[in-house]
């Protein structure tokens, strides 16, 4: 194994010096810093880990506890967490609860997954983890899940009702304000909502932007208009059924998740209605399967990676002990414009 004092002896300079160099601390030359680091190179020099980490109290490996890793959030978010924590020197240890496999979206029944959750924090803080990111299965208050530690934690896609937790989301009310805007700009005044499940905090957040912007472009909510899916398929099928039955039918059905958008074009197909001559659909998560609908799903895109990374740089911005990092952060969505919405004189947008 290649010692400081061999890297010193052939540098021509101090062992403290080499290791200022490796630990990117003192001051050192350009010239000199540049000479070290040409023979680490050469001599292939690779720092014990472990001996840093007991010397300077710090891993530099994040443990990141995933709800369920096989739900479409996760893997972009765990990307984004990965992608910046290389590009910082940092590593991160996985741990997937597979709740969705456990529980589906009987939210309710959580607590029977306590001791699992507490389980993984365990075993992460005993390989001397700096911190831990924890991503839920669904955006929702975790309070009490996850137990009390003096490493700090950050949540994403879900959050708590502590002030004083750090956690990273996307704005939902925003994101249904602006798909609802979009809509009144393209002619539409009859648009109606389906909503996912009724006791949903994104259920709730998504309805007061739709009622927001239709009450400041001074439009008449219609609560006939509404409907509560489940943000399953088939919901999303009965409830555009029923909407479309109404005597006075909507010209635009905003879906609050892109799989409940299918079954509305599915309810469309049957009914012989033509999307989005006749009726036009927008979604909410931009899934992959959005662009093999016919026609192509006009949809709200989540900033999943951007979420992991900026949870990481949260992290890393803790761990420095960082007086200006925000409790709460929220990444603004974006709209994905392709073929499922017109005006209501039928031009395509």
């Amino acid at each position: 194994m290649v010692r400081l004092k061999d890297i010193a002896e052939k540098a021509n300079v101090s062992t403290a010096t080499v290791s200022y160099v490796i630990n990117n601390t003192g001051n050192i030359s350009k010239e000199t810093r540049e000479k070290v680091l040409r023979v680490l190179e050469e001599l292939n020099y690779k720092p014990n880990q472990v001996a840093r980490s007991l010397k300077n109290k710090k891993t530099r490996t994040i443990g990141v506890i995933v709800e369920d890793i096989t739900v479409f959030n996760a893997p972009e978010i765990i990307d984004g967490i990965n992608s910046y924590a290389e590009k910082h020197g940092f590593s991160i240890l996985l741990t997937n609860l597979r709740i969705y496999k456990r529980i589906g979206n009987n939210y309710h029944e959580i607590e029977k997954c306590k001791d699992l959750i507490e389980s993984a924090m365990d075993e992460l803080l005993s390989q001397q983890v700096d911190g831990i990111i924890y991503i839920g299965v669904h955006i929702r208050d975790v309070t009490g899940l996850v137990q009390e530690s003096n490493k700090p934690i950050v949540y994403t896609y879900c959050y708590t009702s502590s002030p004083k937790d750090y956690s990273v989301n996307f704005d939902d009310e925003l994101a249904t304000y602006e798909i609802t805007n979009y809509l009144i700009e393209m002619g539409h005044r009859k648009i109606a909502l389906i909503s996912g499940l009724i006791d949903s905090f994104p259920s709730h957040q998504r309805f007061l932007g739709y009622h927001r912007a239709l009450m400041e472009k001074q439009l008449l909510f219609n609560p006939v208009f509404v409907k509560t899916g489940d943000w399953q398929y088939e919901s999303g099928y009965r409830m555009a059924k029923e909407l479309l039955e109404l005597q006075e039918k909507p010209t635009a059905i905003i879906a609050m998740n892109d799989v409940m958008a299918g079954g509305v074009l599915e309810a469309c197909r049957e009914l012989n209605i033509k999307v989005p001559d006749e009726l036009s659909i927008v979604g909410f998560d931009d899934r992959e399967f959005g662009i093999y609908f016919l026609p192509k799903l006009t949809t709200m895109r989540l900033p999943l990676d951007e979420m992991g990374l900026l949870s990481m740089k949260k992290m890393i911005k803790l761990l420095d002990q960082d007086k200006e990092v925000d409790y709460e952060t929220k990444v603004k969505c974006q709209l994905v414009q392709r073929e499922s919405v017109s005006s209501p004189s039928g031009l395509i947008v």
